[in-house]
């Protein structure tokens, strides 16, 4: 009984941990949008300071890939390129950040060899290593964040803005990380919109969002 608890215990740690490991994300919505009737997007056009359309790099790409799928797959959107619903934009930041690592650290284990002087014999006694505490140090990482933008095109009104940060390889976010970090977002947004319509629909109030 004692080896299953211990068992669990250890399975449960290990979920936490891996619980623990996803991006952390968060999302804000207009309290004036109505999310049910919206249907199609088209991504605004990113130009420089002299107004001229810049060329996409492949993380760019990746991103905007990343996006849409979800919208499409997850929410039936479609992209269009006349008279959108809204209007999507990104940013993309990767700064210097650390995370915590922690070392196990036990005392001495081992034998030891004494003398009995009045058998004139050698006998070994063992000593276990005992569980001391944690070491633990700072490691430099680099954290990626990625915010999405959603824009009422008829009114240009903000009606969604989302962020996740996660620990990445390099200033160049991978596809993997991308994904990962985006889909924080969505899951974020629509765990958020399921609840304000469940309470909300409860209530026979109109629905309306906020932060979450």
């Amino acid at each position: 009984m004692k080896t299953r608890f211990i068992k669990f215990l250890s399975l449960a740690a290990v979920i936490l941990v891996l619980a623990g490991c996803g991006p952390s994300a968060h999302v804000e919505t207009s309290r004036n949008a109505n999310f049910d009737r919206y249907r199609t997007f088209a991504w605004a056009e990113k130009k420089d300071r002299r107004g001229r359309s810049g060329n996409s790099t492949m993380m760019e790409n990746q991103i905007r890939d990343a996006i849409s799928g979800r919208l499409e797959s997850g929410m039936g959107w479609r992209q269009v390129s006349r008279n959108p619903d809204v209007i999507l934009s990104y940013d993309v930041l990767v700064e210097r950040s650390s995370r915590l690592e922690s070392d196990s650290r036990y005392s001495w284990g081992g034998f030891r060899t004494f003398y009995n002087p009045y058998s004139r014999r050698f006998y070994n006694v063992y000593y276990p290593s005992r569980f001391m505490g944690y070491d633990n140090y700072e490691v430099p990482t680099k954290e990626g964040t990625i915010t999405v933008t959603m824009v009422d095109a008829r009114t240009d009104e903000t009606v969604m803005q989302g962020w996740a940060s996660d620990e990445v390889n390099s200033r160049r976010i991978s596809g993997k990380e991308i994904d990962r970090i985006v889909n924080a977002i969505f899951r974020k947004w629509e765990s958020g919109t399921r609840y304000n319509n469940q309470y909300n629909d409860r209530r026979g109030n109109p629905r309306n969002s906020g932060r979450y």
